[in-house]
């Protein structure tokens, strides 16, 4: 699958923002196995940006297609199959289950169309160093450990693409090159393409190729 924008955005974000802009308003394609960074500062849309590729948000002209399928007209079954077979995200905001613990919001993900076994979430929570937390509410996590459990959350089904919204913003170096390492040997795994959006540049993901947003 690839994934292509034609000419798409925002409805809401001033014209020169968008004039000066590698991503808004040209026509683009993300390839299969492909590493695409996104610098994005802050104000440029790219949480908007992840959210429009995922299908959550749809207040911006042109269009993003899915393969041929213009996403526009995909019903909610449709993009429910995407989302559990072939794109994958890490959200800015995380969206976990505050008052369930660590290892409930891993294995939901994880049943809804699984790709690892469930011995698979102890070892990456290990790795991470989050394995003590496993059975702990989230809410009694970090901030930085809830990122932790989002990333791991992302990689418990299959995906073609994993959309990554300033995925470390509250990890230090070596945690962030431990999440990086995983994320990178599962996206390997599956053959499948990431698109990382963050503020500014950074030296442990080496991107096919850089866009300014």
């Amino acid at each position: 699958m690839q994934i292509r924008l034609q000419q798409v955005s925002p409805d809401f974000i001033e014209e020169e923002k968008i004039t000066g802009s590698q991503v808004w308003r040209s026509d683009l394609v993300f390839h299969p196995g492909e590493k695409v960074k996104i610098i994005a500062p802050s104000g440029s849309g790219k949480t908007s940006l992840m959210h429009f590729l995922y299908g959550l948000r749809k207040d911006y002209s042109g269009d993003i297609f899915y393969a041929a399928e213009n996403i526009r007209t995909l019903d909610a079954e449709s993009f429910s199959a995407y989302r559990s077979r072939s794109v994958s995200i890490v959200f800015q905001d995380l969206r976990l289950f505050m008052s369930q613990t660590v290892l409930l919001n891993l294995e939901v993900k994880r049943q809804l169309n699984p790709f690892h076994t469930e011995s698979k979430i102890a070892e990456m929570a290990n790795r991470l160093g989050i394995g003590s937390k496993l059975n702990k509410p989230v809410s009694t996590c970090s901030y930085g450990e809830q990122q932790r459990i989002a990333i791991i959350r992302a990689l418990q089904q299959p995906y073609e693409f994993l959309l990554l919204d300033e995925p470390f913003s509250h990890l230090d170096d070596n945690n962030r090159r431990l999440a990086m390492d995983l994320l990178e040997e599962e996206t390997s795994l599956r053959k499948a393409s990431m698109i990382l959006a963050d503020l500014k540049p950074n030296d442990f993901f080496k991107p096919d190729r850089s866009l300014n947003l």
